[in-house]
Parts: structure tokens; sequence; C-alpha cells
């Protein structure tokens, strides 16, 4: 089994893409959070949390995985 080059390729790009996104993100909500109802304030901020955990988990086994070729 070998690794994907495109997949690498992919990897490295987002790895870079994501703390952009996650900056952009975090000042939107900043933003306007104190604009919006209780019950959306705690939807939109569990929402950022979990997606970035998320794709930084996925980047973590994405490269883990194609470098190692498992």
């Amino acid at each position: 089994v070998l690794s994907s080059l495109p997949l690498q390729v992919m990897l490295y790009f987002n790895v870079y893409y994501f703390p952009v996104w996650c900056l952009a993100e975090g000042i939107m909500l900043h933003l306007k959070y104190h604009l919006l109802p209780w019950h959306y304030q705690f939807l939109l901020v569990t929402t950022f949390l979990i997606l970035s955990l998320a794709e930084g988990s996925r980047l973590y086994l994405g490269y883990l995985g194609n470098l190692q070729e498992k």
C-alpha cells in the first residue's frame, strides 16, 4: 500500500487554511454573539467547538494514516 500524493497535498494546504478559517469564524462569532438569543449563542459556540475539534482530528489522523500508510 502506498501513500496518496493528492491526499497529502490536500492535507498540506488544509493545515495552513484551517487556522485562517478558525480565526475568521472566531472573529465572526465574537462580532455577532451579543446580538443573538441565548439558545443560539449556545448552539453557535457548541457547533464551532465541535467543528474545530473534528477538523483538527481529521487533519492529524489524515497525516498519520497517509504518511504511515495505514
